[in-house]
């Protein structure tokens, strides 16, 4: 299976660039979103022709807000929202049960807003993980996917130094990608590409940074151990524009 992730950072903006078009060409089974500041009805149609299956919407109760949908040409078993995680309603989870596997489609929040939205983020950040280790005890294999708004090592980020005390390279939050690492998950990026360099997914608008390729890797696929003999391939793919992040993925085997 190919497991898509993208932040469009507005789908109807992205629908807008014709940005999508890429979809018919990579053709992945599961196509995750996050940050689509839409309802279901202001959803353009069509997006693409790559038939899906089915999909999900949990937008954000204010509008042109956050929001995660999926895509799958696959039926899940069930899928819910993980409203006692994000118990603000803004639309950050997708959960998607199928067989002895859970996928989560996740926005998680951004600290850069005031020190409660930072606290907000870390509480979330612990609510998250114990809600999928809870869920590990009942034997399911676990994909987290989407925006984690945390560059986790210096080597994620284009100028580790000069955003040392910026939420996103805070060391309490990437404390927390050690903490999920110690407990078993795989950074998939990292698993298949080692200490490769410069392998961003996401730019500011400003000063050309992604012209540059000065950006951050904070969009990522994590697995949990159980299901490592099953990665085949993860990637980023920097050059489909459209949203200030770019999308990012994983082959495996399902």
């Amino acid at each position: 299976m190919k497991l898509i992730s993208w932040n469009v950072n507005g789908i109807r903006a992205v629908a807008n660039k014709n940005a999508f078009s890429w979809v018919d060409e990579e053709k992945p089974d599961v196509l995750c979103l996050q940050e689509i500041k839409a309802e279901a009805h202001q959803i353009p149609e069509p997006l693409f022709t790559h038939p899906f299956t089915c999909k999900h919407i949990n937008s954000a109760t204010k509008k042109g807000y956050s929001g995660t949908m999926s895509f799958s040409t696959r039926l899940f078993d069930t899928t819910n929202t993980a409203w006692h995680i994000d118990h603000t309603k803004e639309g950050r989870i997708l959960e998607h049960h199928f067989g002895d596997v859970v996928l989560f489609n996740v926005y998680f929040p951004n600290g850069q807003q005031s020190e409660e939205r930072l606290r907000h983020k870390m509480q979330f950040y612990s609510d998250f993980l114990a809600h999928t280790e809870a869920l590990r005890t009942m034997g399911k294999g676990i994909i987290i996917c989407g925006d984690v708004n945390t560059a986790h090592r210096e080597i994620d980020l284009a100028n580790p130094k000069a955003n040392e005390d910026i939420s996103g390279f805070l060391p309490i939050e990437r404390a927390w990608i050690d903490t999920l690492l110690a407990k078993g998950y795989l950074d998939t990026f990292r698993e298949v590409h080692g200490n490769v360099k410069d392998a961003y997914s996401w730019w500011s608008y400003r000063s050309g940074a992604r012209e540059r390729n000065v950006g951050w890797r904070i969009d990522y696929f994590f697995i949990s151990k159980e299901l490592q003999k099953n990665l085949k391939d993860a990637f980023i793919l920097p050059h489909i524009q459209g949203s200030d992040h770019c999308p990012v993925g994983i082959e495996i085997t399902l």
